[in-house]
């Protein structure tokens, strides 16, 4: 294992090269360390076990600016290798005297197994990216096993660069509401037992607002008349959760990075692994009113709240939280009407590029259906009927090193078929510029999230319930302003269908949100290649790149910069 044990020679290489860069993109270091911790998260169980970040649980929050270059150092102190990854576009970026600073996303420092070694107990890694013309409101989370179900998640907040038009007026406050489920007592090594024992986890006992259980005596205080910004986060393992905020209408301005057409909403169905952005005016009597997180599609239901205080309220009363219903049709209605504000200052200048979405011809149209069953007596779960296995040698080091046998392009059909699950390190092939269609089928009773990571996508059409996609459903498919995202939601017996133009080469990670069946097999990479091999089109592996498996020994042909 290669690593740098104090990050100091990148950070040497760094400060050349800021002292390049345009004056405008600012430079922030940041130092993390990860330990583990015993947090009460609620008074009725004992303290439990988690994962902190600089000794906080959730982790501290990482205040950006569009264009920022990013330089993190982790430290890894637990008894295990680690991991974190970004809900971001990961720019690599290069200086050369006679061309200045390149950018290109690059999916060496994506933080998942398949692109990036661990982080070996006791040692560091330094992360280096750009957060290329990137706004809003995103998190950080723990990618190995089921780390994620002990913490180590954080908010990343992007402001606007100053001059740049933002779509709303400036908020009078602005507030980061991280929620999820939790397993309150259970260790996160016990849960990867049950898993890799081949039983499924139970459901989560309780939802958390910014890592607290026990939440009813906490309040933010506001004014009477000002508007606020409220960005939340679902940072849990598997459930969806409904956001409101009582006797309030929450105004939605962003999602995931995109600016949206401002609905209003009296609540928001926030489905695992997603981020919005809503404004808020205080616009009701003076008093105390809960803002309530509650479970959403579950036979068995839980709720928390914090309280919302006006500032000038004399009263102790506040209005009571409610238990949000189970209404499916009011949740396809919703994610149906979330919209790209196309009026907006365009926050990434590739997100369409010279092109709209609607007006380019498919290159290819994948069906992807999840599905569960038992292989070798453990309980596995699969899309198009691979379930994936993850590899001795995280593979976009394997294909860096044209290290042979370590995965085969293709392994995962673009389509369903009628055989069983089988075992595989599941990699899809896609050409660098393809323009695919990419339809979601779920065909089981629970709600799936997926995620793509390095790219946004276009929802552009939702089943009903009980529909079955066909080529006939184009025709109702939002081919104008759909949201652009990067995680969406596929509801029972429904379908979901996307837009995403794979302008990104490198090796990114498809996944299911349900942390538990993605720790199961329910992911699989895409491979985006250009056969130019050439650094226009991706950046070589990076100096500091650790390396692991049978990259071990490998000899680096060439490095940034």
């Amino acid at each position: 294992m290669a690593w740098w044990p104090d990050g100091g020679f990148l950070m040497m290489m760094m400060m050349t090269i800021i002292s390049f860069v345009q004056a405008e993109d600012s430079n922030r270091f940041f130092d993390l360390r990860v330990t583990y911790g015993n947090v009460s998260v609620t008074k009725y169980v004992p303290p439990t076990r988690v994962i902190l970040i600089n000794g906080k649980f959730p982790g501290p929050e990482l205040y950006l600016v569009t264009n920022d270059n990013l330089i993190i150092n982790v430290h890894n102190d637990l008894d295990e290798p680690f991991l974190l990854s970004w809900y971001l576009f990961i720019y690599l970026f290069r200086f050369t005297f006679r061309n200045g600073l390149h950018l290109k996303r690059n999916s060496y420092q994506d933080g998942v197994y398949g692109t990036t070694c661990p982080i070996p107990p006791g040692k560091n890694y330094t992360y280096a990216f750009h957060l290329e013309d990137q706004i809003g409101s995103f998190f950080y989370f723990p990618s190995l096993a089921v780390q994620k179900a002990a913490g180590g998640f954080g908010a990343i907040r992007i402001l606007s660069r100053p001059g740049t038009p933002v779509p709303f007026p400036q908020p009078a406050g602005d507030f980061t509401i991280l929620i999820g489920d939790w397993y309150t007592g259970e260790d996160h090594k016990d849960l990867k037992a049950r898993l890799d024992g081949g039983r499924m986890i139970p459901r989560p006992y309780s939802v958390l607002i910014n890592g607290n259980e026990d939440t009813a005596s906490t309040s933010l205080t506001v004014d009477k008349g000002k508007t606020y910004r409220f960005r939340i986060s679902n940072v849990g393992l598997q459930l969806s959760l409904n956001f409101e905020i009582l006797g309030h209408m929450l105004k939605l301005v962003e999602v995931e990075g995109t600016y949206t057409i401002q609905t209003k909403f009296t609540s928001l169905d926030i489905h695992v692994g997603q981020s919005y952005s809503v404004l808020v005016t205080m616009d009701q009597p003076p008093q105390n009113y809960s803002i309530v997180v509650g479970t959403r599609f579950t036979d068995s239901r839980s709720t928390n709240r914090i309280i919302l205080h006006y500032s000038n309220s004399k009263s102790s009363k506040f209005v009571p939280n409610r238990q949000p219903d189970n209404d499916i049709d009011f949740s396809i209605k919703q994610a149906r009407s979330i919209k790209t504000n196309l009026t907006a200052s365009r926050q990434r200048q590739d997100a369409q590029g010279s092109y709209h979405y609607g007006r380019i011809k498919i290159s290819r149209t994948l069906i992807l259906e999840s599905s569960a069953g038992v292989v070798n007596r453990k309980q596995r779960y699969a899309i198009n009927g691979v379930s994936f296995v993850p590899a001795d040698t995280p593979l976009k080091l394997a294909d860096y090193f044209k290290i042979k046998g370590v995965f085969k392009v293709g392994s995962i059909p673009d389509k369903p078929g009628r055989a069983g699950i089988r075992l595989e390190t599941a990699v899809m092939g896609v050409h660098h510029k393809d323009f695919l269609e990419i339809v979601f089928q779920n065909r089981e009773k629970y709600v799936q999230t997926y995620h793509l990571d390095g790219y946004n996508f276009w929802v552009v059409g939702i089943g009903n319930r009980w529909s079955t996609w066909s080529h006939a459903s184009r025709r109702d498919y939002n081919l104008r302003d759909a949201i652009s995202r990067s995680t969406t939601q596929v509801y029972p017996k429904s379908w979901t269908a996307i837009y995403v133009a794979f302008d990104n080469v490198g090796m990114w990670n498809f996944r299911s949100e349900f942390w538990a069946r993605q720790y199961l097999g329910q992911q699989f990479y895409f491979r985006v290649h250009s056969p130019a091999n050439s650094t226009r089109d991706e950046y070589p592996l990076p100096k500091n790149a650790l390396l692991c498996g049978r990259a071990s020994n490998r000899h680096r042909r060439d490095f940034i910069p």
